[in-house]
Protein backbone atom coordinates (compact mmCIF):
# COMPACT_ATOMS: atom_id res chain seq x y z
CA UNK A 1 0.00 0.00 0.00
CA UNK A 2 0.94 3.39 -0.72
CA UNK A 3 -0.19 6.96 0.33
CA UNK A 4 0.29 10.12 -1.40
CA UNK A 5 3.27 11.18 0.45
CA UNK A 6 4.92 8.09 -0.72
CA UNK A 7 3.88 8.70 -4.42
CA UNK A 8 5.32 12.61 -3.95
CA UNK A 9 8.46 10.73 -2.48
CA UNK A 10 9.26 8.76 -5.46
CA UNK A 11 8.43 11.43 -7.83
CA UNK A 12 10.82 13.76 -6.21
CA UNK A 13 13.65 11.44 -6.99
CA UNK A 14 12.55 11.94 -10.57
CA UNK A 15 14.96 14.82 -12.15
CA UNK A 16 12.85 18.06 -12.94
CA UNK A 17 9.80 16.52 -11.41
CA UNK A 18 8.42 19.37 -8.84
CA UNK A 19 5.11 18.51 -7.12
CA UNK A 20 2.14 21.19 -7.29
CA UNK A 21 -1.32 21.72 -6.37
CA UNK A 22 -4.22 22.09 -8.26
CA UNK A 23 -7.62 22.20 -6.75
CA UNK A 24 -5.97 21.05 -3.59
CA UNK A 25 -4.85 17.77 -5.14
CA UNK A 26 -0.99 16.89 -5.97
CA UNK A 27 0.48 16.98 -9.70
CA UNK A 28 3.88 16.03 -10.76
CA UNK A 29 5.22 17.60 -13.99
CA UNK A 30 8.14 17.53 -15.82
CA UNK A 31 8.55 20.64 -17.59
CA UNK A 32 5.22 21.20 -17.89
CA UNK A 33 4.12 18.05 -19.02
CA UNK A 34 2.26 15.76 -16.68
CA UNK A 35 3.81 12.86 -15.22
CA UNK A 36 1.05 11.66 -12.49
CA UNK A 37 -2.04 13.43 -10.50
CA UNK A 38 -3.66 12.78 -7.82
CA UNK A 39 -7.52 11.94 -8.06
CA UNK A 40 -7.88 11.54 -4.66
CA UNK A 41 -7.02 10.08 -1.47
CA UNK A 42 -6.09 6.40 -2.99
CA UNK A 43 -5.94 6.80 -6.57
CA UNK A 44 -3.09 8.41 -8.93
CA UNK A 45 -3.47 9.24 -12.77
CA UNK A 46 -0.10 8.42 -14.11
CA UNK A 47 0.71 8.93 -17.74
CA UNK A 48 1.48 5.73 -20.07
CA UNK A 49 2.14 5.20 -23.60
CA UNK A 50 -0.71 2.73 -25.05
CA UNK A 51 1.67 0.27 -25.12
CA UNK A 52 2.67 0.40 -21.87
CA UNK A 53 -0.49 0.95 -20.60
CA UNK A 54 -1.93 -2.06 -22.18
CA UNK A 55 1.10 -4.26 -20.84
CA UNK A 56 0.42 -3.00 -16.99
CA UNK A 57 -2.96 -3.68 -17.21
CA UNK A 58 -2.86 -7.27 -18.17
CA UNK A 59 0.39 -7.59 -15.84
CA UNK A 60 -1.30 -6.05 -12.49
CA UNK A 61 -5.20 -5.84 -13.14
CA UNK A 62 -5.47 -5.28 -9.56
CA UNK A 63 -3.44 -2.42 -9.69
CA UNK A 64 -4.14 -0.98 -12.93
CA UNK A 65 -7.88 0.73 -14.68
CA UNK A 66 -8.48 2.91 -17.39
CA UNK A 67 -11.90 4.41 -16.46
CA UNK A 68 -13.88 5.39 -19.86
CA UNK A 69 -12.92 9.24 -19.51
CA UNK A 70 -9.14 8.43 -20.50
CA UNK A 71 -9.60 5.44 -22.95
CA UNK A 72 -8.34 7.70 -25.42
CA UNK A 73 -5.87 8.76 -23.40
CA UNK A 74 -2.32 8.34 -22.64
CA UNK A 75 -3.37 7.31 -18.81
CA UNK A 76 -3.57 4.96 -16.06
CA UNK A 77 -5.37 4.72 -12.90
CA UNK A 78 -3.34 3.27 -10.11
CA UNK A 79 -4.88 2.17 -7.16
CA UNK A 80 -2.39 3.22 -4.07
CA UNK A 81 -4.24 1.02 -1.54
CA UNK A 82 -4.74 -2.30 -3.51
CA UNK A 83 -2.07 -1.87 -5.72
CA UNK A 84 1.05 -3.55 -6.56
CA UNK A 85 4.06 -0.80 -4.80
CA UNK A 86 6.56 -1.55 -7.26
CA UNK A 87 4.45 -1.73 -10.21
CA UNK A 88 3.11 2.03 -9.90
CA UNK A 89 6.90 2.78 -8.77
CA UNK A 90 7.89 1.57 -12.29
CA UNK A 91 4.84 3.30 -13.87
CA UNK A 92 5.69 6.53 -12.34
CA UNK A 93 9.53 6.36 -13.46
CA UNK A 94 7.81 4.80 -17.29
CA UNK A 95 5.84 8.09 -16.80
CA UNK A 96 9.12 10.39 -16.45
CA UNK A 97 10.68 8.94 -19.26
CA UNK A 98 8.11 9.44 -21.76
CA UNK A 99 7.81 13.03 -20.58
CA UNK A 100 11.23 13.40 -21.24
CA UNK A 101 11.37 11.92 -24.43
CA UNK A 102 8.86 13.84 -25.61
CA UNK A 103 10.86 17.24 -25.18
Amino acid sequence: MLQIGEVDRLADALEGVPRTTADGLAQWRYHGRLVARQLDDTHVVIRADFDYRASVLRQFPGTFSVPPRYIKHMMVVADLARGDAGAIEDALEAAWHLQRSAG
